[in-house]
């Protein structure tokens, strides 16, 4: 994770109503702003193949959504613990979060704490990835803490997914998940491909537009203004990497399903090139260290200064991603996991 001095040239303020409190009935039912330079157009998720054009390539992630969110006591008071991920077999990167509805970071825990989290001690060893990494200089929101047992399996069994209090309630782990997903990891869902469902795919494919899995397990979402995405796990298969190098050569888009396909793909550049890749990344794709090899994005709606938005801006383009959110803004669409979708085709 790093300190990002880039900040995003896009201005706006997501009004309070614009906060997707529940899943949407039909999951290709949503939203779709589609973003061009000719213009803008207003339509659903499932008109998405309207827009994509034999030859192009759409790349996905993988990834499936882990219980990753705990109630723990800290001191004899109850907060909410997140989990971002595993270091190794008992080494965790966490977050602590206020309890009841995780709505705020814990800021002034001290290396030694021991939380208690079911049966299992957990002691915090040190800030991640280093002391006051938080943009503001306020404490630190990420910790390496050392667990005296299986977290995973405790989590398995009684954990739930990581939830931030602006649902309407509690949802189950298969309303994290996409139609991709396979291969469990993520902390919190990789939600671009969510509203994918089996038959659009199918769609896709008869359209002769390619599609093609990465995997990037992600960690917490929940970045301060100016706070870069935390080193994240991926690959990328030799043969989704020969698609999209074949389909560069002949002319297609490469498509990236949200801002997790983008930093795999763009941290498996070789000299211009995708090439098989896995391993840790912390890959940052901003205007000033753009994107190699996407010139496309579906996507979600991201909050102001989030980095995420550096990396739409980056393949959009500033006015066409100020154009876009103005328009998504004026026009009532919704943000969060459970959103509406945009697609970039600058």
């Amino acid at each position: 994770m790093t300190t990002l001095t880039e900040r995003s040239r896009v201005r706006f303020q997501v009004p309070e109503e614009a906060t997707a409190a529940t899943p949407p009935a039909e999951r290709d039912g949503v939203r779709l702003l589609v973003a061009r330079p000719e213009g803008l157009s207003h339509e659903h998720f499932r008109d998405v193949t309207d827009h994509l054009e034999p030859g192009d390539l759409v790349v996905v992630n993988d990834s499936a959504t882990v219980n990753g969110e705990m109630d723990a006591v800290r001191d004899g008071r109850a907060i909410v613990l997140h989990a971002s991920g595993s270091l190794d077999a008992e080494t965790w990167v966490v977050e602590l979060r206020t309890s009841p509805d995780a709505a705020a970071p814990v800021l002034d825990a001290q290396p030694g704490e021991v939380l208690g989290i079911g049966e299992l001690p957990m002691t915090l060893l040190e800030p991640y990835p280093h002391a006051h990494s938080s943009p503001t200089g306020a404490g630190n929101r990420l910790w390496r803490a050392h667990v005296e047992g299986d977290l995973r399996a405790l989590l398995d069994r009684h954990g739930r997914p990581i939830a931030y209090g602006y649902l309407d309630r509690r949802y189950p782990l298969s309303a994290y998940q996409s139609v991709f997903a396979g291969v469990p990891g993520s902390a919190e869902m990789a939600s671009a491909g969510r509203p994918f469902t089996a038959a659009l795919v199918t769609r896709l494919v008869s359209r002769g537009v390619a599609v093609a899995p990465i995997t990037l397990h992600t960690g917490v979402s929940s970045q301060e203004a100016g706070e870069g995405p935390q080193p994240e796990w991926y690959r990328v298969p030799a043969t989704t990497a020969r698609l999209v190098e074949h389909t560069r050569r002949h002319g297609g888009r490469v498509v990236a399903t949200g801002t997790t396909v983008t930093r795999a793909l763009e941290s498996a550049v070789t000299d211009g090139r995708v090439e098989e890749s896995w391993g840790w990344t912390d890959r940052v794709v901003t205007p000033a260290h753009p994107a190699v090899v996407v010139t496309g994005l579906i996507t979600g709606w991201h909050d102001p200064q989030a980095s995420h938005l550096l990396l739409v801006e980056a393949i959009a383009g500033t006015r066409l991603a100020q154009a876009a959110y103005d328009a998504a803004i004026s026009e009532g669409y919704h943000w969060h996991e459970f959103g509406d979708s945009a697609l970039f085709l600058p």
